[in-house]
């Protein structure tokens, strides 16, 4: 094998270690996820997992990282950001999150909202890169809501950045109840509750959630 070669196969290994790093740890759990589970899944050696990360948790900084691309690409490019009228994208974001709920719940549910349950006070490097990522996504939802208040002429004792940060509360919610019930209708009944709020403060209206 050329240096060449093996060059472009360990910068795959580590685009693999990642992608299976989101689904075992979304599966399983970040403290039930062990090297051996991730370099199973990924199809690698534990010698090349440990040629890119020192450890687990360095894994699980970069799959924060990962992920958050994965679903900035997603929602940036979805056909709702084309709405000329920001309350319906405000909407459109939530019809969105409603519609990705399907396959198993590993399969829709949030890294970082598990991860950080479970790592909140063992490890600030995972729990300060879920903020940072959770965060920042917050903030792509905030620029719609901002948008949506000034063409709604509404001042009320309430920021974007607080009901933006209220969307990612409930839909973070609905994943846990989610597993708890072991199903994806639960969070489905959430996000409509959650459409309907915003239907109402932005239109006076709380008009039916579109369907999944």
């Amino acid at each position: 094998m050329t240096t060449r070669t093996k060059t472009r196969a360990y910068g795959e290994a580590r685009g693999k270690l990642l992608d299976a790093a989101l689904r075992v740890i979304r599966g399983r759990g970040y403290a039930a996820a062990t090297v051996d589970d991730i370099c199973r899944e990924a199809g690698v050696t534990k010698g090349a997992f440990f040629h890119h990360f020192k450890s687990k948790e360095e894994l699980a900084v970069a799959a924060t990282a990962h992920f958050a691309s994965f679903a900035e690409a997603v929602f940036s490019a979805a056909p709702y950001r084309a709405l000329p009228d920001p309350v319906d994208r405000v909407l459109g974001y939530v019809a969105l999150r409603k519609s990705i709920l399907t396959g198993d719940l590993p399969d829709f549910t949030c890294l970082l909202g598990t991860m950080v349950q479970e790592t909140y006070e063992t490890s600030p490097l995972i729990r300060e890169a879920c903020n940072r990522h959770i965060s920042e996504h917050a903030a792509f939802v905030e620029e719609d809501i901002a948008a949506a208040m000034a063409a709604r002429g509404i001042d009320g004792d309430w920021t974007p950045a607080s009901l933006a940060l209220y969307t990612q509360a409930v839909i973070q919610g609905a994943f846990i109840l989610a597993k708890a019930r072991n199903g994806p209708a639960v969070a489905a009944d959430c996000l409509d509750h959650l459409h309907r709020h915003l239907d109402l403060l932005f239109n006076g209206q709380a008009r039916p959630a579109p369907s999944a």
